[in-house]
């Protein structure tokens, strides 16, 4: 997107009728009505100015009230009321309708302790039932708050929005029961939407008669945001598909409560909180009404949290399947607008890239922004504002037609916003790497050489082990480390990668951890966790049960010293590693900061000739510049074979010459044939030769007599 400066306001654009016309000229959607004194939205450059009348928080209106949901999740025959409060301009009670931006959350009044002795026990073995968990003390009620929250408001009123708080259900001065991600956490924004379209009711106590609407101000249309558990809610209103909602940011949303909690199978925590589960986050937001927290408690986190969350095994079950948002995303009609960090360990990418592969399928408009940072950060000011104001004003300003997708890069030092085309970048294509012996210290990880020989292994640190970055920088039994030669130019990578094993136990259950590392390791490497924060040095990772190499829904066990094919699906990720680095593939079993703790001592063997990492590279395989030397023959010569073409230079210090891979090992001349097509195919596709030279190079690989 070109960065527009900002014109300034001329002082008549406050008159009634040069409003009029700003809304004429840019086709916007204005006002139903305008205040008698002409006060209304201005928009400069398809972005929502501040009005200086709007600003004047004196004149603001405050109200708050209870919504009338469609369900009773606490079990007292009466349909649930969510606590609501509303901040908008003066100039609505004259006339003025606006549109609204709405942010709900478990969160408002209070949480519980977030001490680790109440998290549940890591340190058993895989498959065992953990140690019963002891839950904090209970939050205490606050009956007298009059108001739900004031983020958002200093943004958006200003700017001619009304803006809309509500507590979840069970939380707060909310009815209900907390279910965390169950259908009530859903339909009671969705509830909210409906009381400001005037399809349902509002009233000024939570078990009064006294109706109060909201028709009156609003115009209907409303974007909701937030950022973790906030940002979740956004996305799960807009799966109920409600008339109204016709925007969403939500920023880091958890998206599945299993991929929160679980992977691939694996029990796994969010970083930087060792032993939470989803019964803990219960007890963490548990704030609502006394009277009727022990049904809660009973109800929902014994009876269904306990009994199906499954800590023994870590499989994908119907309990987690009602909380993942991906089966309803389908409904989703409201424009989304998606923000997440590439380092977010807590809530990790997946969680949005997910949602924006279906949402993109379905043909809903969609953006995506993502940084480099930590958990949370929302996208920039003037992102949001052209999004709001495209969706719930009404101007045409053009955002549908921005880039699908910008990336914070800092690879250069400061942080730069580039536009994508869309996300993964486009250009991005898989580049196979394999792994060569070593890997007990430093084993050799690269495309352009055929798979290595041998079984490697390793052995489980268990409840001994410590972070990513002790094992990153020191040699060590616990853990298998193949690294590319330094990279003589820089590489981009963009989506997600995928490591393949062939891989054995000498137990019935393991863990299984991935990480793909930057070297020299720059980042924190003792033994504490690291993950509440960012790092330069963990590109990605990822985690898995071979348990679960079938199916996530069963669990099949380990039979000792077997091998068996285990695929690990890294994070999503885009940035570029500079020239002058490495790139690690480490393979080892307990992930301090996110698996179990078994006792140490289960012994992990990996077969090279099966091990693979897939990292999509933008360019492909010919972009990656990872040789350490160059052939710098005239032509490109196959198995001593002159084809006659010449050899070009690729990324970094390769040339074609360096991708023929002629002094390999082949098992057979045809498998080396098809490889030369192969890489033909990419010359010519990427404009490095002609199509008119693709027969001679490919003559040459079929005249010579490797793989013979």
């Amino acid at each position: 997107m070109v960065r527009r400066k900002v014109r300034q306001r001329a002082a008549g654009l406050m008159a009634a009728s040069c409003a009029a016309a700003l809304a004429l000229t840019l086709g916007i959607a204005g006002p139903a009505a305008a205040s008698p004194d002409g006060v209304g939205p201005v928009f400069v450059d398809g972005q929502a100015q501040i009005v200086p009348e709007f600003a004047n928080s004196s004149g603001w209106i405050r109200q708050q009230l209870w919504v009338e949901t469609e369900f009773d999740s606490d079990g007292d025959g009466r349909l649930d009321r969510m606590h609501v409060d509303v901040t908008r301009p003066g100039q609505t009670a004259q006339g003025l309708k606006v549109p609204v931006v709405y942010e709900t959350s478990p969160y408002y009044a209070g949480t519980a302790s977030s001490q680790a002795q109440y998290f549940w026990n890591v340190r058993h073995e895989l498959g065992e039932q953990p140690p019963a968990r002891v839950s904090p003390p209970l939050i205490a009620h606050q009956p007298g708050r009059t108001s739900v929250s004031t983020s958002e408001v200093s943004t958006w009123v200003p700017r001619g929005f009304a803006v809309v708080h509500s507590d979840s259900p069970g939380t707060g001065l909310s009815q209900g029961c907390p279910t965390v991600g169950g259908s009530n956490e859903s339909l009671a924004p969705k509830a909210v939407v409906d009381w400001l379209n005037g399809r349902a009711k509002g009233y000024t106590s939570v078990n009064g008669d006294q109706e109060v609407s909201a028709t009156s101000w609003a115009t209907g249309k409303v974007g909701m945001t937030g950022t973790s558990y906030n940002g979740t809610l956004p996305l799960a209103a807009a799966t109920t598909g409600v008339d109204g909602l016709e925007a969403i940011i939500p920023i880091a949303p958890n998206t599945s409560y299993y991929h929160y909690y679980r992977s691939n199978g694996l029990v796994r925590n969010p970083g930087g909180w060792v032993g939470e589960d989803i019964d803990y986050l219960f007890d963490y937001i548990n704030s609502g009404y006394p009277d009727r927290r022990s049904y809660c408690i009973e109800t929902i986190r014994v009876g269904e949290m306990n009994r199906y969350q499954d800590r023994a095994n870590g499989d994908y079950n119907d309990f987690w399947a009602g909380r993942d948002y991906l089966h309803s995303v389908g409904n989703v009609k409201a424009a989304t607008l998606m923000a997440h960090a590439f380092n977010d360990w807590n809530v990790v990418p997946e969680h949005s890239v997910r949602i924006l592969e279906a949402l993109k399928a379905q043909g809903t408009p969609v953006q995506a922004y993502y940084h480099q940072g930590g958990h949370g950060g929302a996208p920039p000011l003037d992102l949001r504002n052209r999004w709001f104001t495209r969706y719930l004003y009404g101007v045409q300003n053009g955002v549908e037609n921005d880039a699908r997708a910008w990336v914070v890069r800092n690879e250069i030092g400061g942080s730069q916003l580039t536009p994508y085309a869309d996300y993964p970048n486009p250009a991005a294509s898989p580049v196979t790497m394999v792994l060569k012996p070593g890997g007990d210290t430093t084993g050799e990880l690269t495309s352009l050489a055929r798979p290595g020989k041998g079984v490697e292994s390793l052995v489980d640190a268990g409840n001994t082990a410590c972070n990513a970055g002790t094992l990153a920088t020191s040699v060590s039994e616990h853990r298998l480390l193949y690294v590319t030669p330094e990279l003589t130019a820089p590489v981009h990578i963009s989506g997600t990668a995928e490591v393949t094993l062939r891989m054995s136990a000498s137990k019935p259950a393991a863990n299984l951890s991935v990480a793909l590392v930057r070297l020299p390791w720059t980042g924190g490497s003792g033994c504490e966790s690291s993950t509440r924060g960012t790092t330069t040095s963990i590109i990605t990772r990822g985690w898995a049960d071979p348990q679960n190499r079938h199916s996530l829904t069963r669990s099949e066990p380990l039979v000792p010293g077997e091998f068996v094919d285990v695929t690990v699906p890294l994070q999503p990720d885009d940035q570029v590693i500079p020239a002058g680095y490495r790139i690690g593939l480490m393979v080892f079993s307990t992930d301090h900061e996110f698996t179990l703790h078994p006792a140490p001592g289960t012994v992990l063997n990996v077969d090279l000739a099966a091990a693979a990492l897939r990292l999509p590279v933008v360019g492909g395989p010919l972009a990656m510049p990872i040789c350490a030397t160059t052939d710098s023959r005239a032509t490109v010569v196959v198995g001593g074979v002159d084809s006659g073409v010449a050899n070009r230079p690729l990324a970094g210090n390769c040339t074609i010459n360096d991708h023929i891979l002629d002094g390999e090992r082949w098992s057979n001349h045809g498998e080396f044939v098809t490889h030369v097509n192969e890489v033909v195919d990419q010359l010519v596709a990427a404009g490095v030769i002609p199509s008119d030279q693709r027969g001679s190079i490919v003559s040459a690989a079929a005249r010579s007599r490797v793989g013979k």
